[in-house]
């Protein structure tokens, strides 16, 4: 059996990637979009934890959570998700139920200029794939979140002014 040593810091912030089986292109749809939503909504209620971006692809998502302080168990929180939504959908129970790959990948952030790298990277994620031309052409993404508040510009990034380092 494989060990995978996961970042342990209470209340901390991290980044995580999340891939369906067999990389499926199903989270973009709208009934895996609502039973997720409902998903996330429940695991928060008992195991509350702060969204700073999230973005969701056909086969994979990413997300950047912050835990309450003294709590560094993503990892429930995460298992909690996907089997909530593998059910909302009416995937078996089963380890392997064909909706999600097994594991996750997790960074955990260090400060704030790792933060806002991951940011971008999440928001510049579907133009990086071709899935769009402009980050907010993109509609499953809290990028449109941040050009509410007046964080990010509209045109932020596109295939035009796609440079920099976004991410790992």
């Amino acid at each position: 059996m494989s060990y995978y040593r996961r970042a342990i810091a209470p209340g901390g912030t991290f980044f995580f990637t999340i891939v369906t089986a067999k990389r499926k292109p199903l989270l973009t749809t709208p009934d895996v979009r609502q039973a997720l939503r409902e998903s996330i909504s429940a695991v928060r209620q008992t195991q509350p934890f702060d969204i700073a971006a999230w973005v969701l692809l056909p086969d994979h998502m990413h997300c950047i959570w912050t835990l309450p302080e003294g709590d560094c168990d993503y990892s429930s929180r995460i298992g909690k998700i996907k089997r909530l939504t593998s059910k909302h959908l009416g995937y078996s129970g089963e380890r392997d139920s064909g909706l999600w790959q097994r594991r996750f990948w997790e960074h955990q952030i260090r400060d704030e200029k790792d933060l806002i790298r991951h940011i971008e990277y999440i928001f510049i994620n579907p133009v990086k794939h071709g899935l769009c031309s402009a980050a907010a052409e993109w509609p499953y993404s809290s990028f449109h979140r941040y050009v509410k508040q007046g964080i990010y510009p509209q045109d932020w990034a596109s295939c035009e002014n796609l440079t920099g380092d976004f991410g790992e």
